[in-house]
C-alpha cells in the first residue's frame, strides 16, 4: 500500500497548462465590471455593464 503515496497526482502531471489570452481577457474583464457593496451584514454582488 505505501507504493500508492508515491505515485504522482493528476495536478503534479499538468502543471504546465496555459490559458489562452481569451479566457485571460475575459476574467479581467469580469472582474473589472463586478462591484460588491456590502450593507451591515449582507454583500450585494452587481455586474456593471
Amino acid at each position: 500500500m505505501a507504493k500508492f503515496y508515491f505515485k504522482p497526482s493528476e495536478k503534479e502531471e499538468t502543471q504546465n497548462l496555459v490559458p489562452r489570452r481569451k479566457t485571460i481577457d475575459f476574467l479581467l474583464n469580469y472582474s473589472k465590471s463586478l462591484n460588491v457593496i456590502e450593507y451591515n451584514d449582507l454583500k450585494f454582488e452587481t455586474i456593471l455593464n
